[in-house]
Parts: C-alpha cells; sequence; structure tokens
C-alpha cells in the first residue's frame, strides 16, 4: 500500500447532507484529505442555505465557498419517492454519513442511523445540531450567535467601553465545531480499519457542545470564582494610538518594569499604587486612564518596535484586508488565492497544514455550484441518460440554474 499523507482518505466515499457551516465545514476537511465527499443538496431555494447567507455571488457566499470547498454537488428532491431512492444509491459502500437537520427529520425521512446502519453496518454516521438530540430546547432552532449567547461567550466579550455583551462577529463555533467533528470522524475511521469486520457508529455532536469545549478555560476560572470579573494585575487592553490601535498583552508581573521603559513612563515604577502586582490590581482602572493618553500620544509603529524589543507581546489591531497585506503573511505562505465560479475576484483561502497548498484548476480548490455534478454522480450510481434526462425534467434532480 503507498503511503500518501496528502490524500490519508482517498477511496472513501462520505454523504455529505449537512447545511449551513458546521457540518458542511467538517465534511471539507475529509474532502480536502482525499474523500470523495457527495454534497447532497436540495434542487429548489438555492441548495444549502449557507449560499444566501450574507452577499450573494450566483451559487456562493463566502460561507458557501469554505463549506463546500473540493466536494461534488448534487442537488436531489428527497420528499420525493424517486429522490429517496438516488439516496440510497448513493449511500450504497459510503463510509460516512453526515446529516445536520433538526432532531427527528432525517428519521422522518427514512434516513435515521437505524435505518442507514441496517443496510450499510460498517457507516460512520454523524449528526449535528444546534442544542443535541435530545433534551428540552431539542427542537429549537440555533445557529452561531444563539449559541454563542447559550453557552456564555457573549457575556465574556463584554466591551472595554460600554461593559455590554458582544457577539464574536466570526462563526466561532461553527468552524470549531467543525474541527471537532472532523476528528471525531477521523478517528472512527481510524478505528474501524483495524476490525476483521467492520462496524460503524453513531456520532452526536451539538453547537452547544462545541461552544463549552471551546469556552472549557474561561468556563472553569469563572465557575471556581462564582462568575466575579476576571482580573489581572497587569494593564493588558487594546489601545488608541495616534495613527491606529495597538493590542498589548501581558501575563507576567516581570513585564512590568519593560513595560515601562518601552512607553518612557520610568515613573510608574516608583509610584506606590502601580509597583506591585497587588496595588497595580487594586488600581487597574485608574492606571488605564493614565495609559490610554500616552498611548495616543505617538503612532503604533513606535510602541510595537519598543515592545517587541523588550519582549512585551504586542499586535496592530488589523482590517482582513491589512492582514492579508502583511509581509509575515505573504513570507509564511498560509494563504492562497482562488477563483471560484460566479464570484468577480479570486479569493482568500487558508492553507491546511499537513496538505498541499491549494492550485487553481484543482478538485481541492474548486467550490461546486448547486447541482454541479448531478449528472456525473448519477452516471456512476447506475442511471443511464435516459432515466437521468427523465429525472431531469421531471424536476426530481437539479443541475446548475445558470
Amino acid at each position: 500500500m503507498t503511503l500518501d499523507y496528502n490524500a490519508a482518505f482517498a477511496g472513501m466515499k462520505v454523504i455529505d447532507l449537512s447545511g449551513g457551516i458546521a457540518g458542511p465545514s467538517c465534511a471539507m476537511m475529509l474532502a480536502q484529505h482525499g474523500a470523495d465527499v457527495i454534497k447532497v443538496e436540495t434542487p429548489h431555494n438555492g441548495g444549502d442555505w449557507s449560499r444566501i447567507l450574507g452577499k450573494q455571488y450566483e451559487d456562493h457566499s463566502a460561507f458557501s465557498i469554505v463549506g463546500t470547498l473540493g466536494k461534488r454537488s448534487i442537488a436531489v428532491d428527497l420528499k420525493t419517492e424517486e429522490g429517496k431512492e438516488i439516496l440510497w444509491r448513493l449511500i450504497r459502500g459510503a463510509d460516512v454519513f453526515i446529516e445536520g437537520f433538526r432532531p427527528g427529520t432525517i428519521a422522518r425521512y427514512g434516513f435515521g442511523y437505524e435505518a442507514v446502519s441496517a443496510r450499510e453496518p460498517q457507516i460512520i454516521y454523524y449528526s449535528i445540531s444546534g442544542f443535541g438530540q435530545t433534551g428540552p430546547l431539542a427542537a429549537r432552532p440555533a445557529m452561531d450567535p444563539v449559541l454563542q449567547a447559550f453557552t456564555g461567550i457573549v457575556n465574556e466579550n463584554r466591551g472595554e467601553r460600554d461593559n455590554h455583551p458582544h457577539r464574536i462577529a466570526i462563526s466561532l463555533i461553527d468552524m470549531y465545531s467543525g474541527l471537532v467533528g472532523f476528528q471525531a470522524i477521523a478517528t472512527s475511521l481510524y478505528v474501524r480499519r483495524e476490525q476483521r469486520q467492520p462496524r460503524g457508529r453513531f456520532i452526536e455532536f451539538s453547537l452547544m457542545h462545541g461552544g463549552a469545549m471551546l469556552s472549557v478555560i474561561r468556563m472553569i476560572a469563572q465557575y471556581l470564582e462564582h462568575n466575579a470579573a476576571q482580573r489581572t494585575s497587569m494593564p493588558s487592553a487594546v489601545y488608541d494610538t495616534a495613527d491606529g490601535q495597538l493590542n498589548v498583552t501581558m501575563v507576567r508581573p516581570t513585564d512590568w518594569p519593560p513595560f515601562c521603559e518601552a512607553i518612557e513612563r520610568p515613573d510608574l515604577l516608583d509610584n506606590p499604587r502601580y509597583n506591585t502586582h497587588k496595588t497595580r490590581g487594586e488600581n487597574l482602572d485608574e492606571l488605564y486612564e493614565l495609559l490610554r493618553p500616552v498611548f495616543a500620544a505617538k503612532p503604533t509603529a513606535w510602541f510595537a518596535e519598543r515592545l517587541t524589543a523588550r519582549g512585551i507581546m504586542n499586535g496592530q489591531v488589523n482590517t482582513y484586508s491589512e492582514f492579508l497585506q502583511e509581509e509575515q503573511v505573504r513570507a509564511a505562505g498560509i494563504i492562497s488565492w482562488l477563483d471560484q465560479p460566479g464570484v468577480p475576484e479570486p479569493v482568500p483561502i487558508p492553507n491546511i497544514p499537513g496538505l498541499p497548498n491549494f492550485e487553481n484548476g484543482t478538485k481541492r480548490a474548486h467550490a461546486p455550484r448547486v447541482g454541479e455534478h448531478t449528472v456525473e454522480i448519477l452516471a456512476e450510481h447506475g442511471y443511464d441518460q435516459a432515466a437521468i434526462s427523465s429525472l431531469l425534467d421531471r424536476k426530481v434532480v437539479g443541475t446548475p440554474a445558470r
């Protein structure tokens, strides 16, 4: 057997019925590692609902580009009996089945774990939901912002000036849950490979669970302190400078002397209100008020250079566009610029550790349109041209609209 670290899951077949971000990003990672991921979408209403989140570029949004990268898309109406038969053909011989419907929905379609595993005992069946498969909130619809609020993340993210809870704007829990789901499926496939008579398993995960895992350190700290505000003795913060903003992060009391030297305020070292770990903590708000005009008087680069020279962690507050233009980003080679269907210019995609950088024109680097591979996939699963044409005419399946 040839060892290929770039395609660990080559030869494996994944049926992806998930929508949004958490399930699709999990399946996307399987595709990037070589699996044949068949994304099953509805031929009506635009396919996966992530395609209509935010600004649309024909069949895509920023969300769907990430969620479909490297997959093949088939559009099938699962509300029809013929559509269900198509899905059963797709499931035949599959290694992984992923679904992200509200709990109970997939079973009503006839594709719950019991039904699928009865036909394909070896299958790894993964269900991702908002609040989990059981419990009083299981049926409640939920997206990342809802779970950020529910799990405590929004409460933790209070504005420095307004002390008001704020959602973190990125799809934080979704993307983290996608990675956790990928890990759970990947390790399950590893274990299954070692069995003489491979048996699959059911894996259940939720955004609620993902939010808890993501927050575990702060959750423990807050619990032990009975939800008291977490304060330090060091004036770490985002400071306004003369031409921008700078994040300064200090975690050790020994950072205090070089910090004072860097900002040219040696007088603070001998001030009894700030010269010890204890007194800084007691007078931290006052210290912040003193330091803000110091930072506002000089440019970001001046502080960054002096703080860095003295081992004080700091980072300029960038927009995403500024980040992508950073010399360090180019030097590290972490971003590839990819053309996608319907999108007017190349988009930045972070490369995946352990895999070759993305290249335009390859399967890994392509995010399909809704139903882009419908005809191809049906032909692979025993449908002749006449049958495919009939299914298309009757709108049981679909191909790209434009």
